[in-house]
């Protein structure tokens, strides 16, 4: 699943790809994608709508249109965006496919069929429960060390499980839990709310860290909207400190590091550093 780096990073790329583009006709083939409009009226509002910005909530990829109108998508595991043009063939699984007036087509491929997508307008969108059931962004000064502090404390969960829950901890997945814990010396089996709040600074500084090295230091991923093969995530380059490193050495201390299964989820940590 894709965490909050890896979508910023699909952000980016269809920013430069298809802002200021139109809309000359959109495809549908695969129906059930589509959690509304109908499908007759997906294509009906499609047809002819400028793009004119692209951004995101959370995991979600907010794609603004004119006349008040916003496609937003939901990548799930496997889908992706794929630029190609006219001559060109299309990728497989194109589900989605948006003609656009610079002779290209935004195709939305998905191999396992979960992403997710809903045209609506913008004052649906405020109104919309999974978006406003969401954490404050993890990277803006909605979220401060005291949201942190007293979402801890209200929660007996263990501190990675209540990491990967986006309605209280926004962006971190699998891989950032485990890097940011790692980051601040903490435990993971902790439950969350014993941190004290020493503790819980270096945790709230971790976090940020983590997700900002991702984007701008060292993404799993190089977003290429051309590119067909492969899935956008996952990579050979392996920049995480404990994530998939099971057996290696601790980058701090040199103890192996070892792997736990939480909540059905793979844990990294070291049992060293990582000791409270």
């Amino acid at each position: 699943m894709p965490e909050l780096p890896e979508v910023e990073h699909v952000v980016r790329a269809l920013r430069g790809a298809v802002s200021g583009r139109r809309i000359l006709a959109a495809e549908l083939n695969l129906p059930r994608l589509l959690a509304a409009p109908s499908p007759a009226s997906f294509k009906r509002k499609l047809c002819g709508a400028l793009i004119t910005g692209v951004s995101r909530r959370g995991k979600y990829i907010l794609i603004a249109l004119d006349h008040d109108q916003v496609l937003v998508v939901h990548l799930r595991m496997t889908g992706k965006f794929i630029s190609v043009g006219l001559d060109d063939p299309l990728p497989a699984y194109p589900h989605v496919i948006f003609h656009l007036d610079n002779d290209r087509r935004l195709v939305f491929s998905d191999m396992r069929q979960f992403g997710r997508m809903r045209l609506l307008s913008l004052k649906a969108l405020k109104e919309l429960a999974q978006i406003n059931a969401l954490a404050p962004e993890p990277l803006l000064d909605e979220f401060t060390q005291e949201y942190l502090f007293a979402t801890l404390k209200k929660s007996r969960r263990s501190l990675k499980q209540l990491l990967l829950d986006q309605t209280k901890i926004l962006g971190l997945g699998n891989i950032y839990a485990s890097e940011a814990l790692f980051l601040a010396r903490i435990s993971p089996f902790k439950s969350a709310d014993t941190l004290l709040q020493k503790r819980g600074v270096l945790l709230y500084e971790a976090i940020r860290k983590v997700l900002h090295e991702a984007i701008e230091a060292g993404s799993t991923l190089k977003i290429d909207l051309n590119e067909q093969n492969g899935s956008y995530f996952g990579s050979d380059e392996r920049f995480w400190r404990v994530y998939e490193r099971a057996g290696e050495p601790c980058v701090n201390c040199g103890t192996k590091l070892r792997r736990a299964v939480q909540g059905g989820r793979s844990t990294y940590y070291c049992p060293k550093c990582q000791r409270r």
